[in-house]
């Protein structure tokens, strides 16, 4: 059987620069690729404009090289590539209707329809058969079927065994959000499309919009990448460590070689990898088949082309 090659990809916010969270996924990233000789691209996901910070894509860039990781072939901005966004938008059709929702009114109707308090809050469909007179449209939904329900299944390198039924957990979900960004769930799909992407690795707060994800590749007609949804690292308070919750920078400018200590090893025990080096260099000769030792632990024979 000929195998597809590899095509994997780390792709941070420009937000702020790196913390050890994010680190932890590009590392995992980065890592899989290389047990299975792939390519590792670096795709910046710049699409929330409101929320980008002038210069954090080359400080992220910077530091994944002061760290030792290259990414092959260019990088790529998301806000280079909006005319595939709007072509897709043009292929999905009738899938796709306004909606004039605000999020207090959203909460309203989910306090009416007695889901109030619920984690995963389902969008009622107020807006499905049109807009009311008088009303502007705000932001754009995706339809999920009704009947039968939308249930996606797929098998997570790491977690296994993943179920979810889109049309009761999630409801019909915002591709075009009401500030005219695009929303993730369909930017991510259409760049991975784009560029190939063969296996998406990348931390487990994501796992909950893969079945979204997967929904919109089969609409689409792209093909479905494997999944390998890594933990996510916490802080004292066991919050997700984000620049949300004031996750600190690991790269302050400080010579290249202290990222060892400060940043990669930390990180490296965070995937469970026993690792001990001196170097950068001998980090990451180590790190290489560490991972692949992770993997065959979790039943897998890496492939080397």
């Amino acid at each position: 059987m000929k195998l597809h090659p590899y095509i994997g990809r780390f792709a941070p916010s420009p937000t702020g620069p790196l913390h050890l969270g994010s680190l932890v996924a590009a590392m995992a990233s980065y890592l899989d690729a290389k047990v299975h000789g792939g390519t590792w691209l670096v795709r910046v996901e710049d699409v929330d404009r409101d929320r980008n910070v002038a210069g954090a894509d080359q400080h992220i860039l910077s530091s994944l090289q002061r760290c030792g990781m290259q990414w092959d072939g260019d990088v790529t901005w998301q806000l280079q590539r909006q005319d595939l966004y709007e072509a897709a938008l043009r292929q999905l059709g009738e899938n796709i209707y306004p909606c004039a929702c605000s999020r207090r009114e959203i909460a309203d109707s989910q306090l009416r329809l007695g889901q109030a308090g619920q984690p995963n809050l389902v969008y009622p469909g107020t807006c499905r058969q049109g807009l009311a007179p008088g009303r502007t449209a705000r932001a754009l939904r995706l339809r999920t079927p009704q009947q039968p329900h939308c249930i996606i299944r797929f098998h997570d390198r790491f977690a296994g065994d993943i179920s979810q039924d889109i049309t009761a957990e999630v409801g019909d979900f915002v591709i075009r959000r009401a500030d005219g960004f695009w929303a993730y769930q369909l930017a991510v799909v259409v760049d991975d499309g784009a560029q190939g992407i063969t296996d998406i690795v990348r931390g487990a707060d994501l796992l909950d919009s893969t079945p979204r994800q997967i929904f919109l590749q089969q609409l689409l007609g792209l093909p479905q990448p494997r999944y390998l949804h890594v933990p996510v690292v916490v802080n004292a308070d066991g919050e997700k460590l984000s620049k949300q919750t004031g996750a600190q920078a690991f790269d302050t400018g400080a010579p290249a070689e202290s990222l060892l200590g400060s940043a990669l090893l930390p990180a490296a025990r965070l995937l469970g990898l026993a690792i001990q080096a001196e170097t950068i260099d001998a980090f990451w000769r180590a790190a290489v088949p560490a991972w692949d030792a992770v993997l065959r632990a979790h039943g897998e024979s890496p492939h080397r082309p």
